[in-house]
């Protein structure tokens, strides 16, 4: 079991580091799982436009975000746009970690709406403005772990960066960082 953990663990510093090199050269689009928020759904009275009414970072979440500012910063990685879901735990992770820029809220990163039609068009949103990017720096946006795995296939942790290149069939997974 111990040899098992370790190998695990190994696996998931070789992915980071193979992210890592492929951030530090700009140009990538990083689909970033927001910070450490407790809780599993949405109070009943949720609004938008009112933090109070939602679920928001921790502590944890708020220490975990600034990890991702300062590492992206230590390993030199150019962020040149961040676009964030509307919910207050996107904005105030990409506010905490990328604070020498702006973070744009982009209403496709919410979390998807329900209806298979409202959902597969933010997809193709949120598609559509990852085909347009051409940046030198990297694009980072920041939504949620379903909406992560409606547009590649795999899951994230809190927090998680998953790196990815659109092909013809949707979004490749070109590697990962965690941001323990």
């Amino acid at each position: 079991m111990i040899v098992l953990l370790s190998l695990l663990a190994f696996a998931q510093a070789e992915a980071t580091e193979a992210g890592w090199a492929l951030l530090r050269e700009g140009e990538q689009v990083v689909l970033l799982r927001h910070a450490i928020a407790p809780g599993a759904a949405e109070p009943a009275r949720f609004n938008i436009e009112d933090c109070g009414t939602q679920r928001n970072l921790s502590d944890r979440g708020q220490q975990q975000a600034r990890k991702i500012g300062s590492l992206f910063s230590a390993r030199a990685a150019p962020t040149e746009r961040v676009l964030s879901s509307r919910y207050c735990r996107a904005l105030e992770t990409g506010s905490i970690a990328f604070r020498d820029g702006e973070v744009e809220p982009f209403e496709a990163l919410d979390l998807l709406s329900p209806g298979e039609e409202a959902a597969a068009a933010q997809n193709e949103a949120v598609m559509a403005e990852i085909r347009a990017y051409s940046g030198s720096g990297n694009l980072v946006m920041i939504t949620h772990e379903e909406n992560i795995k409606a547009l590649t296939g795999v899951s994230a942790r809190e927090g998680e960066a998953i790196i990815v290149r659109p092909t013809e069939q949707g979004l490749h997974v070109l590697g990962r960082v965690v941001f323990n």
